[in-house]
């Protein structure tokens, strides 16, 4: 497949994107904060081989996708975006597979648009409608504050050590980290948070994987995501000596892992 290679001219934004084409079920992957779409490359490249139509895009105000002069990033933003991605490529009923905000803004998608989507596979991200403590409401109020203090040229290699385990992944996570404006970087994280919406009744309506890292500390992941398995009866892949992003820690298990979520799928 070859770089992005396309643009969906969005209110406020241009979205860049590429759709690997063919007759079989469309894959849209969507990354994390901060991050673009080269850390879904291997894992888009591996689903397009196995006869897949792979999907991949930069998030408004990340990576080749850009903010108009003035326009802030916001979560409902980001939702129509995926929404006219969809109407534009006319795609039935998707498998999304999201990352960290990605994963986030997939599980809201589901929820506000059931009927468009054919199957979640959250990759290291929280669980939107499960419950929080007091502590884990208190840190996400406190989180965008936080990382205000932090000084510009010093946020990216801090976000991409908590991020990896791997020095190589560290590094790439620290480029594509640096390029996002600070301002720009704590909208995204305002919206990611603005994502969580505990509801105990709710359940996931389309089929549900859910891949992480072993060594991912980041937020309440580690806790959410196995409780999430328990809620929705599905099995949680946990990768070893990967931390946050999976797909850059451990590439080849992490596309495995994809694979055999949407293999699964396929067979439901």
């Amino acid at each position: 497949m070859t770089a992005l290679d396309r643009t969906l001219h969005r209110p406020g934004a241009g979205i860049r994107f590429r759709d690997g084409g063919g007759d079989g079920r469309s894959v849209v992957f969507l990354h994390g904060a901060g991050m673009d779409h080269t850390m879904f490359l291997a894992a888009a490249d591996a689903a397009q081989a196995a006869g897949f139509r792979a999907v991949l895009c930069d998030l408004r105000g990340h990576g080749e996708s850009d903010l108009g002069a003035g326009v802030r990033f916001t979560a409902d933003d980001a939702l129509d975006d995926v929404l006219a991605l969809l109407d534009a490529l006319e795609l039935d009923r998707p498998v999304l597979v999201g990352h960290s905000l990605g994963g986030n803004l997939a599980q809201a998608f589901v929820r506000a648009h059931p009927q468009r989507t054919g199957g979640l596979i959250a990759v290291d991200s929280t669980w939107n409608a499960g419950p929080l403590s007091g502590i884990e409401r208190f840190g996400l109020s406190l989180a965008a504050p936080m990382l205000a203090l932090i000084p510009a040229s010093r946020l990216p290699g801090i976000m991409a050590r908590a991020s990896a385990v791997d020095p190589a992944a560290v590094a790439e996570i620290t480029r594509v980290f640096a390029r996002m404006p600070k301002k720009t970087f704590l909208d995204v994280w305002r919206a990611t948070v603005s994502f969580v919406d505990p509801d105990p009744e709710y359940r996931t309506p389309v089929p549900l994987g859910l891949i992480r890292g072993a060594e991912d500390r980041t937020g309440n992941i580690a806790k959410a995501m196995p409780a999430w398995a328990d809620a929705e009866g599905v099995h949680e892949r946990v990768i070893p000596r990967a931390g946050h992003v999976v797909t850059l820690d451990a590439s080849d298990a992490a596309s495995r892992a994809i694979l055999e979520v949407l293999d699964g799928f396929a067979l439901a």
